[in-house]
């Protein structure tokens, strides 16, 4: 903050008060934005007096530490920190702080008056042979912990990203050997920070089985799941856990799930047939099985062959009913399709939605959906959200079983295996956070009781 007086603080508190403009302030008194704001909120909480009482006030080291702890510890912000301990400066803090990391996490008393001289220890007069040996003891092991701390850090010491963490590592390494009070005094490390540090490197000790469980689900679904279906699965085992945890130890360890990509195809040829009102609207779920079934076509291009997915999904669990893979998207695909989701099923009053590709416009579609007392609704035309449900479904199977993995697949027909092998896991073991952490067939069965 710009040094001004007592008065002009007062002065800039009031005309700020009475509504002055921050530039016109900045004009007035030479202070920015931030240390305008800074001063008013200071003076709103501790009065006029702040000004005078802490203007030149000296901290202890103690004093300093505890402040210092609020930020780091306890996690506070440095600006509210700040202004409930009455900091008349607004930079204070963030000098404490620099000045704190700069010495190693060390709390250096600034000395007031002109500088001493620094002292070497010297042997005392009269010193006996006994306590020059203890002296020269003490020494020689000082030594000796200063040069094996040395050599254990090597380079880590140079390699400044987690440099305390490594310092402390190596401190409890040698515990073992030498007293604590050396190894501090060799490391430069606070005796509070080193036991925070290690609070916080024993941290994840203890969940060492739950550690390994993440590590396994994740393999387990080759790579598909993110820390909320992570979480759902190991509920599912008995473990409870938040999901905070499990997001903080996937990240440390480096599990990311795989990245979606976006869908080409479209099966849109113009209007050939008759177009079916949108009878959806975008209101995908349904409350009992067979209610509201989507359908559209997706391609898959593997090294400029190509093979095209026709699958029917459940809106009351997300459930994969039926499909065909074919080479090619015709009407055959279609109608196996239908056969297998048509058998031995009552499916009067059934919405069946898609969009408006030229197979579902086409008079023998239609009609195979009227003898079953099937009501069709169709997206409105380039609105690929209208079938939001299919978008969502091929999004997630192209992601976790295509996309930057094409190099798996060898020829298409292990690609069509894949497929098959992955629709099975969907229906059957992939958990969603809205079934209540279940797959959509277990999840069918168990509303069914």
């Amino acid at each position: 903050m710009t040094k001004i007086s007592y008065e002009e603080r007062i002065n800039l508190y009031y005309d700020r008060k009475n509504g002055m403009s921050f530039p016109s302030l900045k004009s007035k008194y030479s202070i920015n934005k931030s240390g305008v704001e800074y001063l008013v909120r200071l003076i709103d909480k501790h009065g006029f007096d702040i000004l005078r009482t802490n203007e030149n006030k000296s901290y202890s080291l103690k004093e300093k530490e505890r402040i210092l702890n609020r930020v780091l510890m306890d996690n506070e912000s440095i600006l509210s920190v700040s202004i409930d301990e009455g900091l008349v400066a607004k930079g204070m803090l963030n000098n404490w702080l620099k000045k704190y990391r700069e010495n190693s996490y060390n709390i250096v008393e600034r000395k007031r008056g002109r500088p001493t001289m620094k002292k070497e220890l010297k042997p005392k007069k009269n010193e006996t042979i006994e306590e020059e040996n203890e002296r020269l003891k003490k020494e020689n092991l000082y030594l000796k912990a200063e040069l094996e701390y040395s050599k254990k850090l090597g380079a880590v010491v140079q390699a400044r990203k987690n440099q305390q963490q490594k310092k402390v590592n190596v401190v409890s390494e040698l515990r073992l050997t030498y007293s604590l009070m050396i190894l501090l005094k060799v490391s430069g490390l606070a005796k509070s920070v080193y036991y925070y540090t290690l609070s916080k490197t024993d941290k994840d000790n203890k969940n060492k089985e739950i550690i390994d469980k993440i590590k396994e689900i994740f393999i387990n679904n080759k790579e598909r799941y993110g820390y909320r279906r992570i979480t759902l699965e190991l509920r599912n085992q008995g473990y409870n856990v938040n999901h905070k945890k499990v997001y903080r130890i996937m990240v440390k360890l480096g599990l990311k799930p795989l990245k979606r990509n976006k869908r080409k195809y479209s099966s849109y040829k113009g209007t050939v047939g008759k177009i079916a009102d949108n009878l959806i609207e975008r209101n995908f779920s349904a409350d009992n099985p067979n209610e509201k079934w989507y359908t559209d076509v997706t391609e898959f291009n593997l090294r400029g062959e190509k093979i095209y997915l026709s699958p029917i999904l459940d809106g009351f669990n997300g459930e994969v009913i039926s499909y065909n893979t074919s080479k090619f998207p015709n009407l055959e695909q279609i109608n196996d399709m239908l056969n297998k989701a048509f058998k031995n099923k009552d499916l009067e009053g059934l919405i069946f939605h898609s969009d408006q590709g030229w197979q579902y416009q086409h008079q023998s579609y239609q009609q195979r959906l009227k003898n079953k007392g099937i009501k069709q609704s169709m997206s409105r035309k380039g609105n690929s959200m209208d079938n939001g449900m299919m978008e969502n479904f091929f999004g997630l199977l192209k992601t976790e079983m295509f996309y930057d993995q094409e190099d798996k697949y060898k020829t298409i027909d292990e690609l069509i295996l894949a497929i098959d092998d992955y629709i099975y896991y969907y229906n059957y073991d992939r958990i969603k956070e809205k079934l209540k952490g279940l797959s959509p067939v277990n999840y069918r069965l168990q509303s069914s009781n």
